[in-house]
């Protein structure tokens, strides 16, 4: 695997989506939509926190699209 690339735009709009708590809509390749605020990101997944904080664990590969809420 390798190493997590801090520098890509789309990682440091994730980045500033985490540090700002913004509510964000993630769409998936199965057409399932998915609101709430990302709480971490790696090179494989996002962790979305739900309404209820629950944490959702999502693959990268399953996401169609991903942007803010509102």
């Amino acid at each position: 695997m390798s190493e997590f690339e801090t520098g890509l735009p789309s990682v440091r709009l994730i980045q500033s989506y985490i540090k700002d708590k913004q509510q964000v809509e993630l769409k998936l390749i199965t057409g399932d939509l998915l609101v709430g605020r990302i709480f971490w990101q790696d090179n494989s997944c996002i962790c979305l926190l739900d309404a209820s904080e629950q944490q959702i664990l999502i693959w990268r590969s399953a996401l169609a699209y991903l942007k803010l809420s509102g």
